[in-house]
């Protein structure tokens, strides 16, 4: 054989051979442990999705489901770690949207792509937000919040998962809307800004019910608005925003699972479909509707095209609110 047809059939020999493993892992997957990846610390929204998810998700498949949480950098370690991860189902991102669609037009040098590096995989869950304070604070109402801000010395502190986040986001356009400057202190998460916000260090947090809903019921946060269109069953008692005097003012977040780029089609459908499953089971809407969210599932395709959407959508505001990494 000529050196040229000797090395076309190696070069040949060689794809066939990968193509058999790709097929192979698919068809074998999975074979060991899996591991989410949460780009925000403990006890934040992201986190209870994960492991809201990953323990069903682990009966399902008969493997265990791992969550890791990677805070730090507003959600860009962890979100960087699955991008870079091997592309074989093992380990995935449960990702929150602020830094899906809002980190893309925050940071010019991010080193991942939502669209280049990424295979969505479903969505789990969407939730307006809460504008929570501290149980501490001596105000009821968003117009009594207002009213004390601009007689406390320096204004209101308000907290959030990191910079570029939605809840940063929703500050400022706040701030804005109710003409009351305020100060953004970013946190590496939830877990940790839900702490100050009970030891009353900050005066308020805007984010989804679940990681604070507990708290609202104990006394230890109040909630003065829901940001959704209409009030929440879990929460009867709490205003819409535009009920408490901020008409217009509705954010939202939703939660999702993807995988790193060029994962077998096979794994992420077989993924998709366990996953559909726990969202639409009784409990798991059971537990979402609890905590002041809606689950909601989003298979690949469609998760693929409302990302691009809310990229386009984000980037709007994000420009229109003039909101820069701190």
């Amino acid at each position: 054989m000529k050196p040229t047809l000797r090395l076309l059939a190696a070069n040949l020999g060689l794809a066939l051979a990968a193509a058999a493993a790709t097929t192979a892992s698919a068809d074998t997957w999975p074979s060991k442990p899996i591991t989410f990846i949460v780009p925000t610390a403990p006890a934040g929204s992201t986190d209870i999705m994960a492991r809201m998810v990953g323990e069903p998700l682990q009966r399902a498949l008969g493997q265990p489901v791992v969550v890791d949480n990677r805070p730090g950098a507003s959600g860009n370690i962890g979100t960087e770690a699955v991008a870079r991860a091997a592309p074989d189902g093992y380990t995935l991102l449960m990702q929150y949207s602020g830094y899906h669609v809002g980190n893309p037009s925050l940071y010019p040098q991010l080193k991942w792509s939502p669209s280049k590096d990424f295979v969505p995989v479903a969505m789990v869950m969407r939730a307006p937000h809460v504008v929570a304070v501290s149980g501490k604070l001596p105000v009821n109402s968003m117009k009594e919040l207002v009213e004390h801000g601009k007689k406390k010395e320096g204004g209101l502190f308000y907290a959030s998962s990191g910079n570029g986040s939605i809840q940063h986001i929703a500050g400022e356009l706040l701030s804005r809307q109710a003409k009351q400057p305020m100060t953004h202190v970013p946190y590496k998460g939830s877990g940790p800004a839900i702490n100050d916000l009970i030891a009353g260090n900050v005066d308020m947090f805007i984010t989804t019910p679940p990681s604070v809903i507990g708290h609202i019921a104990s006394g230890r946060m109040k909630a003065l608005a829901y940001t959704g269109s209409k009030r929440h069953p879990s929460m009867p008692n709490v205003p819409t925003s535009a009920e408490a005097g901020l008409p217009g003012y509705e954010v939202e977040s939703w939660f999702a699972v993807f995988a790193p780029a060029r994962t077998p089609p096979e794994v992420v459908a077989k993924l998709s479909a366990e996953i559909k499953k726990i969202v639409e089971s009784e409990s798991f809407r059971k537990k979402v509707d609890e905590q002041g969210a809606f689950a909601t599932y989003m298979d690949s395709a469609a998760l693929g095209k409302f990302v691009d959407q809310e990229l386009v959508a984000w980037s709007k505001v994000i420009k229109a609110a003039d909101i820069k990494p701190e």
